[in-house]
């Protein structure tokens, strides 16, 4: 059974956002005092007592405007109060009764789901009087609450959990992955998470920069559950116009490190950009597993071949040469399914642990092939090989002295190991770790006597 999930709505500039942060708990719709930041709808799961629900923010509901973009903001409220089993409206209790809450209430009077009044910015006690000015709206309880100082949450909480339907006393599935959705604007990644969610998650616009928190969705696969996270396309920093903007970017930063996997979506129309390259190191540090995503394909074939555009992207990314590519249409939803499938493949690879044993032979097999050079009069030497960790893999060679390893040849036994161990196409971290002899070895006893100044 789903989980059910609770819509908070109302006017510009009443403190939505802010709310849905202090009911989760942490900061993960952006908040700026100007009107219409939020577009799409932002969830996250909530656990209150020993129930569940999705928490959903929307946009600011305005009926006076005709532009393209609040119209779609607006179908996204209209989303989310058809799926609503619960709405939570939220009014500025210091600016009172408005007739645009009026106008709202009205909006809400054909929905079926039972509906609590959130009078917010009661910052202090005496604030609260004014909560009886919305008893107009015709709706009950009326909780005064402040979203900037946590005043109210627990009452709101214990309001909204005994008005939850079936299936809120169900913990949500386990995540199998966490999928963070990545590009350049415009590269088509809200086009692209509508087609995984297989619905109108988020809004499609020709706008650039239309997406701005960081969105998680649910969704389904294969009977296991996923969370995709669309973020707000990147742009060079020197471009951003505005807080808001840097917070997107903030976001979609954020939004990496957090992933499991990263679906870097690249507009085949287009060439790459400083913008993607900035995308490929900052994955690349992360040490995450990515799929080169090659969006938009429909508008390249006929130019290029998939193999030609395979070497166009190992010259303009070769940090991330290893990366598997998936060619995509989103509009059409051609090839989207079948990246979740690879994404889930780069998972395992991330997570497999080799055995010692097999990590010895390879490298073995890789130092015959090519003895590390020497810069020094002293002969670098590898001893053994361990796996450390997973996710991403990484592997301790142990030998005599570190800063003898060029990075080159440090590149050679990590392309040995992609070779010859389950780790083709995820990253691999080497660590090259100063070899202490044991105690009690010979080695180790003549190491204690130089030390200690003892001679035989």
């Amino acid at each position: 059974m789903p989980l059910p999930k609770v819509a908070i709505v109302g006017r510009p500039n009443v403190g939505k956002s802010s709310l849905f942060n202090t009911l989760a708990r942490r900061r993960i719709a952006i908040v700026e005092p100007t009107a219409g930041v939020t577009r799409d709808r932002v969830a996250t799961l909530i656990e209150a007592g020993d129930r569940w629900f999705e928490l959903v923010d929307t946009g600011g509901m305005d009926f006076q405007t005709e532009a393209d973009l609040d119209r779609d903001v607006a179908g996204q409220i209209d989303y989310a109060l058809a799926e609503a089993d619960l709405v939570v409206f939220v009014v500025d209790i210091r600016d009172g009764w408005q007739p645009l809450d009026e106008q709202i209430a009205r909006r809400l009077r054909p929905i079926e789901a039972p509906v609590i009044v959130a009078a917010n910015k009661a910052d202090h006690k005496g604030h609260e009087v004014g909560a009886a000015d919305f008893h107009a709206l015709g709706y009950e309880p009326i909780l005064p609450v402040s979203a900037k100082h946590g005043r109210g949450r627990s009452d709101l909480l214990d309001a909204i959990a005994e008005r939850l339907p079936a299936g809120a006393d169900e913990a949500p599935a386990d995540v199998a992955m966490r999928i963070a959705i990545v590009g350049k604007r415009n590269a088509g990644k809200s086009t692209f998470l509508n087609a995984l969610a297989g619905a109108e998650r988020v809004i499609v616009s020709e706008t650039p920069g239309t997406t701005r928190d960081a969105v998680d969705i649910r969704f389904e696969k294969d009977g296991l559950t996923y969370v995709a996270i669309d973020t707000a396309g990147v742009r060079k920093r020197k471009s951003l116009a505005s807080d808001i903007e840097f917070y997107s970017l903030s976001r979609a930063m954020e939004s990496i490190r957090r992933a499991d996997v990263v679906l870097f979506l690249i507009d085949a129309a287009v060439p790459v950009s400083q913008v993607d390259k900035h995308l490929a190191a900052e994955i690349e540090k992360q040490a995450r597993p990515v799929v080169l995503v090659v969006n938009k394909w429909d508008l390249a074939k006929g130019y290029a071949g998939t193999d030609d555009y395979a070497d166009y992207l190992t010259k303009m990314l070769p940090g991330l040469n290893y990366a598997p590519l998936a060619f995509t249409t989103a509009t059409e939803v051609r090839n989207v399914p079948a990246t979740i499938d690879l994404a889930r493949a780069l998972h395992k690879q991330a997570h497999t642990r080799v055995a010692t044993g097999t990590l010895n032979r390879v490298l073995r097999s890789a130092i015959k092939e090519k003895q590390p050079p020497s810069p020094t009069a002293t002969l670098p030497k590898v001893y053994y090989a361990t796996q450390v960790a997973v996710a991403p893999p990484t592997i301790a060679l142990f030998v005599n002295h570190p800063d003898l390893f060029a990075q080159s040849y440090r590149r050679f036994i990590e392309n040995r190991l992609r070779d010859e161990v389950p780790f083709a196409e995820v990253p691999i971290r080497i660590l090259f770790r100063a070899h202490r002899p044991e105690e009690g070895s010979p080695k180790g006893r003549r190491s204690e006597r130089r030390s200690s100044g003892k001679k035989r």
